[in-house]
């Protein structure tokens, strides 16, 4: 319900209930502002975009922290992830209140973090988290719309996985500490992630049959996807020659453990990669064990398999991601693509050459 009425003053007040009841007025000189003012708040009603007058006044600041109380259900490593993004949001649009942030202003920040030299992955990553966030005011009625959007969304930064080569791999092989080779076999052979590899259990690896199903990860945490815990075939030879003369000559829980038989962390496991690669010709200065990860993929990818089947054994949810991460390291398309016109245009040769109708000839009761 609402109303324009003109007080004994002679200033036009209009007034109208909120769908909770609640009555909102605003005083104007003039008798058509008002209706102006009364029929913006109808529309944004009718549009679904209203928001409460006292709700829109929310600053950033103060967003930030409530959406951060509702996230806490996460992971604790996510939730300081989040935090990380929060504190540099909260540093540039703070004060602000919610609906006052605009497109241009976002996209202002974003180009000022990256003269500040941040990689464009985190670029993407901060302006992805404002998202969320200012996707959450909205549904929760605290401003119509959203600022962010794929016009203010910078480039994610092309990813190109260093693959090292079987040599290097087997090099950092021997450089390992021999309780912990085994490591670099799971990252490489099986394509494990740091924190699966370190929580991989015995009971995960079904060495009758060759294996692999990662169900934790670090600390006995659930790992973070579903595609994640899809089983790894592995050969008869790593199951025999590897990881069964591991187990009995170092039994523990996890296949990964430290000089006191406890599970070995992930700061250990990423030490010891930075000790050994220095060690080892060609790789570069920054390599991390997930790089292992991508030899993996170039190995499935150098003996033919489609990029479905490389999907389900890097354990990746999307194809689209496999697609992103490795696309370089499959077959050149050129040659593919002369081989099959090639083979179209020798046949049309064999046609002409045996006398035979082929296709781009009229039948000769046609000529």
């Amino acid at each position: 319900m609402s109303s324009v009425r003109r007080r004994p003053d002679g200033v036009w007040r209009a007034r109208y209930r909120d769908v909770a009841g609640k009555e909102h007025a605003r005083h104007f000189e003039r008798k058509v502002d008002a209706q102006r003012w009364l029929d913006e708040v109808s529309a944004a009603v009718v549009t679904g975009t209203y928001v409460d007058p006292k709700t829109a006044r929310v600053s950033v600041a103060e967003w930030c922290t409530t959406w951060r109380n509702g996230y806490a259900g996460n992971r604790a490593s996510t939730v300081r992830q989040a935090e990380v993004h929060l504190a540099r949001i909260v540093a540039e649009f703070g004060p602000m209140r919610l609906a006052d942030v605009r497109p241009s202003h976002v996209r202002s920040w974003l180009a000022r973090l990256q003269a500040e030299g941040l990689s464009a992955s985190y670029v993407y990553a901060l302006h992805g988290r404002l998202a969320q966030v200012f996707s959450d005011a909205v549904h929760d009625g605290i401003v119509p719309r959203s600022p962010c959007s794929r016009r203010t969304s910078p480039k994610a930064g092309e990813q190109r996985a260093y693959v090292a080569t079987t040599e290097q791999v087997w090099a950092l092989y021997e450089a390992f500490p021999e309780r912990q080779r085994v490591a670099v076999l799971l990252g490489g052979m099986v394509g494990l992630r740091t924190a699966e590899a370190v929580g991989l259990r015995v009971s995960d690896v079904d060495f009758l049959r060759g294996v692999v199903t990662p169900a934790v990860q670090a600390g006995g945490l659930p790992l973070k996807t579903e595609s994640s815990r899809w089983p790894v075939p592995i050969p008869r030879e790593l199951v025999e020659d590897f990881l069964a003369p591991h187990v009995e000559r170092w039994p523990g829980q996890t296949l990964l453990t430290n000089d006191r038989g406890e599970p070995l962390p992930t700061w250990t496991l990423d030490r010891l990669v930075r000790r050994a690669r220095g060690r080892v010709d060609g790789l570069p200065e920054e390599f991390r064990f997930h790089d292992l990860r991508h030899y993996f993929a170039s190995l499935l990818i150098s003996q033919g398999l489609d990029v479905k089947v490389v999907q389900r054994r890097v354990r990746h949810a999307s194809a689209k991601t496999t697609l992103d991460t490795y696309a370089h390291l499959w077959p050149d398309s050129d040659d593919t693509t002369r081989a099959a016109v090639a083979s179209a245009l020798s046949a049309r040769a064999d046609w002409l050459r045996t006398g035979d109708d082929g296709p781009g000839r009229l039948r000769r009761s046609e000529a």
